[in-house]
């Protein structure tokens, strides 16, 4: 079917989608676990036959079984090479179920991962990625596009934009919504509307996420703000677990009455999303023939919203670190690991010492090595009260998701502290909880992202929070890394998100550091080196192999084994760690030290021979 058809039969019509294909799959005893758009390729007769039930029901559009048949996820099931077939063979297997009669919508969900600003993939390789799939579903025979269930607005647009550089058939963009009534990322609907109308597909909406209820306050907020068509497509319900299985328990009379309510209010396409079966399309259909289209008679009025970003606080008044790093003053840093339980009595007597000594800070790691410790930022809130240091908080993306992040960073500044090292986080299964669960809404370079909106009084959605924060904002680099081409531009993208200094993993390796120095020395940007002091041969090859992004050479190994006893060890290590804070002192601003097993009298030589550089 031709493009206009389509859209000629909208302006006079209430278009009714199909529903929840997952549901149907997993009604089907299909589990979560298996690669669902691949069922077009493995069990395409399944696939047809839910597009069958949904016709039946009433529906005016299927949506083809590819929400999530883009490179990135189904490279997670091991059909990364297969995007072309799973798509074109979805786009086949619904016409065919639903004839000439029906139009098909290629269905595109989001990549499954963050791409710039908030993480590591470009807008160019975001565009790559949905321009493969949406060429395959082109191929396939669609007529039109369905961009759904995305949170970031940002990656929505690549995903238009490749739409729109293959083919002119008409595009639905649709946003997701939380309970609050507001996107994964903040932004509020009356804001959805105006990024969607800027972007200009034909229809613009909301889907996933809600129940009716929420989607239609959503939705009634959205509709004074543009001429286009809206379309809406809610959950039924929130979802609960029922003897193991997921359920949704609004009722399809529930679903018919707000499909009555969504039409009231302007939506000219409506459906289902997670939850909604055949049934719930059936009554909706009842619901849109006990109505004629409405009209909406409104005065359009677009705000211009402009976002109004506060200028960033000067560097050197964020923090005494970084008042010390502005000055060109030699930093020095340790780093001091929280206890596994309540007493911080330990940490309190060694911070107090390093203070004595002119430490500049205390680097308090989050959990390092995925283990359970008290939390970086409840020491590190202890030990800037009763010692008087400044703390360096490590901020790990892992075991928050980005509501849990904003409100972390927002209490964290009303607290005091000011120097952040963000990071991504170990994944648990590294640590002595390997059951429990990562979030990683977002990575160390979305981290960066956010925390700088911050810095300019915003939040992800734009909007304002009032006094903006004043974070002195570091990152990790690994000179070692196993793929330095990766490390080498992960760490571009953390620089231009906005970080000021970089503390990197234990150098030991020098020819290696030097190589990477040309990567990571920016205008502006402070460079702080990894010292490990090695304390003995089992030390250093314990690092060597069970430290993520820790290289310890040979030749140093070498030199452990020559030791016969404990002090020659120590001794090795000390001399081991003066060389190389000799040979990397004048290229880089500071140290970080660890503390390997609370040697306090261990570090303090240390220290000396840094007193000794001047």
């Amino acid at each position: 079917m031709a493009r206009v058809q389509f859209l000629d039969f909208l302006k006079d019509n209430i278009v009714l989608f199909d529903g929840a294909m997952g549901t149907e799959i997993y009604a089907h005893g299909i589990f979560l676990n298996r690669c669902y758009d691949e069922l077009n390729l493995s069990q395409p007769e399944l696939i047809r036959e839910i597009h069958r039930t949904y016709v039946a029901a009433g529906a005016d559009v299927l949506e083809t079984n590819t929400y999530g048949a883009n490179a990135f996820k189904l490279a997670l099931h091991g059909y990364g090479d297969q995007v072309a077939k799973i798509n074109s063979a979805g786009a086949k297997i619904a016409r065919k179920a639903g004839g000439e009669g029906l139009w098909i919508a290629g269905s595109i969900g989001p990549l499954g991962i963050r791409i710039e600003p908030w993480g590591p993939t470009s807008e160019e390789e975001a565009r790559a990625a949905f321009a493969q799939q949406a060429q395959a579903l082109l191929e396939g025979g669609v007529d039109l596009f369905i961009l759904e269930t995305f949170s970031d607005p940002h990656e929505l647009r690549q995903a238009l934009l490749a739409v729109r550089t293959l083919c002119a058939l008409p595009v639905i963009a649709q946003m997701t919504i939380t309970e609050d009534g507001n996107s994964p990322f903040g932004h509020p609907p009356e804001q959805i509307a105006r990024l969607l109308n800027e972007w200009n597909p034909e229809i613009i909406g909301l889907n996933c996420g809600v129940g009716p209820q929420i989607m239609l306050n959503a939705l009634e907020r959205m509709a004074p703000l543009t001429t286009k068509p809206l379309s809406v497509m809610p959950n039924a319900g929130f979802p609960r677990e029922v003897e193991g299985r997921i359920l949704y328990l609004s009722s399809p009379e529930y679903m018919a009455e707000y499909a009555r309510r969504f039409i009231m209010t302007g939506a000219k396409i409506i459906g289902g999303c997670c939850g909604t079966t055949p049934e719930y399309i059936r009554a909706m259909r009842g619901a849109i023939r006990s109505l004629m289209p409405r009209q909406r008679r409104v005065k359009i009025k677009l705000p211009r919203v402009e976002t109004c970003r506060l200028p960033l606080k000067p560097v050197h008044e964020k923090s005494l670190l970084a008042e010390a790093l502005v000055a060109g003053r030699f930093v020095k840093t340790v780093e001091l690991v929280p206890p596994r339980g309540t007493d911080v009595s330990k940490a309190l007597q060694l911070a107090q010492v390093l203070k004595a000594n002119a430490v500049n800070a205390i680097n308090v790691p989050e959990s390092p090595r995925a283990l359970s410790r008290m939390g970086s930022i409840y020491l590190s809130k202890i030990i800037a009260e009763q010692v008087g240091i400044e703390p360096i908080v490590h901020y790990t993306c892992r075991d928050r998701n980005l509501l849990g992040i904003i409100s972390d960073l927002l209490g964290i500044h009303a607290m005091g502290l000011r120097n952040l090292l963000m990071i991504t986080g170990d994944p648990p299964k590294m640590g002595d909880l390997p059951q429990a669960t990562a979030v990683f809404d977002i990575d160390s370079i979305g981290l960066v992202n956010v925390v700088k909106n911050l810095n300019q009084g915003v939040d992800l959605g734009g909007n304002p929070i009032g006094q903006p924060t004043a974070y002195f904002m570091g990152v990790a680099f690994n000179p070692t890394a196993i793929d330095p081409e990766y490390e080498r531009r992960r760490f571009e993208w953390k620089i231009k998100a906005g970080a000021e200094f970089v503390i990197t993993q234990p150098v030991f390796d020098l020819e290696l550091f030097k190589r990477s120095l040309d990567q990571i020395r920016q205008p502006g940007i402070f460079l702080i080196a990894g010292i490990w002091p090695l304390t003995s041969l089992r030390n250093a090859e314990f690092l060597n192999n069970e430290v993520a992004g820790v290289h310890v050479p040979d030749a140093i190994l070498s030199q452990l084994r020559r030791a016969r006893t404990r002090t020659d060890s120590l001794q090795i290590g000390l001399e081991i760690a003066s060389q190389l804070i000799h040979q990397i002192h004048g290229f880089v601003n500071g140290v970080q030290l660890a503390l390997p097993f609370g040697n306090i009298e261990y570090i303090l030589k240390v220290l000396e021979v840094i007193e000794q550089l001047g």
